[in-house]
């Protein structure tokens, strides 16, 4: 079994110490460590991380391998500090059975940079009408524990309630797409002074902040979990906030995007910036960083939606929606919260580490930085400042809305149960 000694990383940003990993677990933590034959990675003062967790990942494969598979969606992802992605239902077909999540699971599992959770779909094909074969997902060998039909709203309360009831019998939540379909028709970005002045259909904030209402209290009704994907607005921050007050189990993700971005960038009418939920206001987007801060807002999860340049190449009506997120995100945390002072490193630890594997049964992922915990870690050059290039990107698409952006911070090495994934900022 091969040794690996960390020598002088900041761990959690704390004080600098020596990470000795033997095998697939950590076996000490502390000063003047040594290990004879010990692979030696001198840290310099590099913050040290758990390995971070996805909640929210797009990997298309199966049926869109044009824009990412589930090999370049994980060296993606290596390449970010991720050593675990929850890989959303959306594809073709649809990861509505078994069959389709466990071959998602075993993809993960062969090309081994990081480990891939499939998500299962809350409704066959995603259509909102008839439940999946939830209890058969998470018999099957991918064990699937979260269920969503992210890029469309469970619109229909009944069978929302179903759901809600039917994930209770073991623990399992419902991530939903906030998005009152009815309220949306033909919307393209956040319905506000931006839209009204450029003429595009608006997307109103209500649009999100009633299904986040209505499932709060069938969350509460039936005493289940929910999980709201890609929170937006200052008012659902304001609905949440209430309903955790009241005991309810709900937990929230914010996207990197919507902490930076705001819909004044919809001016360029570069498709680039299109996107599900839309960037919004100023407003929006401190109001956001407060509640990620205060814990409102449980956790950050990338919503990596990769597209190929023809579906983003286009017009602003034609363009898809979406981002790729998983090799910038923390960077943007970084910018965002750390360096504005709303979260130290420990805190990135937990919002982007342990409550996202917490929230999604991540087993062995979101662990301390410990003695006898698996060795899942990433190590950040966090005084690094840089131009984003998506050239240089892992992922297979290029849709980014940071190309050009200097941002802050960079990952060296990601470490998956004491194998390197990144070594010195390259895959092995």
């Amino acid at each position: 079994m091969s040794k690996t000694l960390i020598r002088g990383a900041k761990v959690l940003g704390g004080e600098p110490q020596d990470v000795l990993i033997d095998g697939t677990v950590i076996e000490a933590v502390g000063s003047g460590l040594s290990a004879e034959g010990a692979e030696v990675v001198e840290a310099d003062g590099k913050v040290l991380l758990p390995g971070l967790v996805d909640l929210h990942t797009h990997l298309r494969e199966p049926g869109r391998e044009d824009s990412e598979t589930v090999l370049t969606g994980t060296r993606a992802a290596a390449s970010g500090g991720y050593t675990s992605v929850f890989a959303m239902a959306n594809t073709f077909p649809v990861a509505d059975t078994a069959g389709v999540v466990e071959q998602v699971w075993r993809l993960g599992q062969q090309h081994g940079y990081c480990d891939v959770q499939p998500i299962g779909a809350v409704t066959v094909g995603l259509e909102g009408a008839k439940l999946a074969e939830l209890g058969a997902m998470y018999e099957s060998a991918a064990g699937v524990t979260v269920f969503s039909d992210d890029g469309k709203c469970v619109h229909d309360a009944q069978i929302m309630r179903r759901a809600l009831e039917y994930v209770k019998a073991f623990d399992g939540v419902i991530a939903q797409h906030a998005q009152e379909p009815r309220l949306t028709e033909g919307a393209e970005m956040n319905e506000g002074v931006v839209s009204a002045e450029l003429g595009l259909g608006g997307w109103p904030a209500v649009a999100e902040e009633s299904i986040i209402a209505r499932d709060v209290l069938l969350a509460e009704h039936v005493g289940s979990r929910v999980h709201i994907c890609h929170l937006s607005t200052a008012g659902s921050v304001e609905i949440v906030r209430w309903a955790k007050s009241r005991g309810i189990q709900v937990t929230a993700e914010v996207t990197p995007h919507h902490l930076l971005l705001t819909d004044e960038l919809v001016r360029s009418y570069n498709p680039v910036y299109k996107v599900n939920p839309p960037l919004r206001t100023e407003r929006d987007v401190m109001a956001l960083r407060e509640a990620l801060a205060d814990g409102t807002i449980d956790i950050v999860a990338t919503d990596h939606a990769p597209h190929p340049h023809e579906d983003k190449d286009c017009e602003w009506a034609a363009a898809a929606m979406g981002m790729v997120g998983l090799e910038t995100a923390l960077s943007v945390v970084q910018e965002t919260m750390v360096d504005t002072g709303l979260l130290d490193w420990a805190g990135v630890a937990d919002r982007m580490s342990f409550k996202p594997a917490r929230i999604g049964q991540a087993t062995g992922h979101g662990r301390p930085v410990s003695a006898g915990e698996p060795a899942n870690l990433t190590l950040v050059d966090t005084a690094y400042r840089g131009r984003v290039d998506p050239a240089g990107f892992a992922s297979r698409s290029r849709n980014t809305p940071y190309e050009g952006r200097e941002l802050p911070g960079r990952v060296t090495h990601t470490w998956l149960r004491g194998k390197a994934t990144l070594v010195d900022g390259k895959l092995t």
